[in-house]
């Protein structure tokens, strides 16, 4: 939309939204079907997962794992994207299994390599689950 700003190197996936005044810095990756709201300003080298959601008028500064909302300052988990997921016609099973990984992510007290392992573990070996852990494994900032 109007007034976005892509800089050098930056990778966006097929059917990104950025809305009005959305600023990425250099070599910023953002995958498949995520929703950058307005005026939300992202950090060079940060990576962006497949629909995610992030609300308006947010810092980025560390990577948004795939299929998630992210809003507050500083920007944080704030639960699955359900209505996008629903729209891009996402079945309830998955849906299921995404807040069970993010529960285990975000809500438990495992850390990082904790949670990931017992993703691994609960959880169906889904491309959804699969994206989920290969990104949150590759993140070279850090998840919020």
């Amino acid at each position: 939309m109007a007034y976005s700003h892509v800089a050098h190197d930056c990778v966006l996936g097929k059917e990104v939204t950025l809305v009005n005044g959305v600023h990425l810095g250099g070599c910023v990756d953002i995958e498949d079907y995520a929703f950058v709201s307005g005026n939300v300003v992202i950090h060079q080298f940060t990576k962006i997962g497949r629909h995610a959601f992030i609300g308006g008028g947010y810092r980025v500064v560390q990577d948004v794992p795939p299929y998630i909302m992210a809003a507050k300052e500083p920007l944080t988990f704030t639960g699955v994207n359900l209505v996008g997921l629903k729209r891009a016609g996402f079945s309830n099973e998955v849906l299921r299994n995404l807040k069970e990984a993010y529960r285990l992510l975000y809500k438990s007290l495992l850390n990082v390599s904790q949670a990931l392992d017992e993703i691994r573990k609960t959880l169906p070996d889904t491309e959804e689950i699969k994206n989920v852990i290969s990104f949150v494994k590759n993140s070279e900032r850090g998840i919020i």
